[in-house]
């Protein structure tokens, strides 16, 4: 489903952060919606990366992560805790965004980055992360 990505998603303001990535058409709960493609990494280049301010990196397993900054429009998938994508491995070993729920067309795609620091700043209204981060 990556053939041209430009058949399948919008870029546009977001209310959840900046841009976001929008479908344009409706997905089922389960359904690969695109593969994640960018340069693959170390952790010690990811680190490098990160501390210049990119936050474009998907972590695949041990020492392997995917910077997708120069590669995707999936760089616009923002956090929400109430998201409707997971992130997830093919039978291939590919970093795939997957359907969590069925995504309607013109839906905003989201998942949940899965790290504490995020949740402090989360803007969901019923965020409970963000309720137990702050207790910390």
């Amino acid at each position: 489903m990556n053939d041209s990505l430009d058949n399948y998603f919008i870029i546009k303001d977001s209310v959840v952060h900046g841009k976001g990535l929008f479908s344009i058409n409706k997905f089922s709960s389960g359904q690969t919606i695109t593969k994640i493609e960018g340069e693959i990494i170390n952790a010690d280049e990811c680190v490098k990366r990160e501390l210049k301010g990119n936050v474009y990196i998907f972590w695949k397993e041990d020492d392997i992560y995917i910077d997708v900054v120069n590669y995707s429009i999936i760089k616009y998938i923002n956090h929400s805790c109430d998201y409707n994508c997971d992130v997830d491995e093919d039978e291939n070993g590919n970093l795939i965004l997957i359907a969590a729920k069925e995504i309607e067309q013109g839906e905003e795609l989201t998942i949940d980055y899965g790290y504490g620091e995020i949740y402090q700043n989360c803007t969901c209204s019923r965020c409970e992360n963000k309720m137990l981060a702050n207790k910390n």
